[in-house]
């Protein structure tokens, strides 16, 4: 009586660490997820800025040649009016180095997909029940370092980019794939249909 006493003890606490193995991994998931989005606002952004002030040099220029040729007040007003303009997006674009941030949140991304994957791992390993469940902790523990090592050291996110992670996790599944689809990835001794 006491052994099977154990046994529903050793079964209850792998319920228990399996539950705080998932709970990790789908925090992980949506961090990871969101900081690709911050990333992707990021780029979008900066490419916009860029763009404005290649237009708004150009303007600037093509102002102050018209005053030059001819286009008096007016073209000299104009040109001061764009000129002001560019130079307030370059004061915001020396301040603030978006495409460094979205490389650090491109970084971020990926430190934590290592992870994510260390995590479903060990998931896998916890549900097929063949490491001592001490191994499966300090693994746990391991990743757990690494896990506030990432987040120490990454940009905060948006909640922008939040919402955009939770859309591509639940609505389009990014990280979900049907049997078929795996199986378009693997060579025909491995798929599960066999055709």
């Amino acid at each position: 009586m006491e052994q099977h006493s154990q046994t529903n003890d050793t079964i209850e606490s792998r319920h228990v660490f399996e539950g705080q193995l998932r709970e990790r991994f789908g925090r992980v998931v949506y961090s990871h997820k969101t900081h690709e989005k911050c990333a992707d606002i990021l780029l979008k952004r900066w490419s916009a800025i860029k763009l404005w002030q290649i237009l708004l040099s150009a303007l600037t220029a093509a102002g102050f040649i018209a005053a030059v040729f001819g286009a008096g007040k007016i073209g000299a007003a104009i040109g001061v009016v764009i000129s002001t303009a560019l130079l307030a997006i370059n004061s915001y674009t020396k301040n603030y180095d978006l495409g460094a941030l979205a490389q650090k949140h491109k970084q971020a991304a990926s430190d934590l997909w290592l992870i994510r994957e260390k995590y479903l791992s060990l998931i896998t390993d916890l549900v097929m029940g063949e490491k001592p469940i001490e191994n499966l902790q300090q693994e746990r523990d391991v990743l757990l370092k690494q896990l506030h090592e990432v987040y120490a050291g990454s940009p905060a996110t948006t909640n922008d980019a939040y919402a955009k992670a939770q859309k591509a996790l639940k609505t389009k599944e990014d990280l979900t794939f049907s049997e078929s689809e795996i199986d378009a990835f693997l060579p025909t001794e491995l798929k599960r249909a066999k055709h």
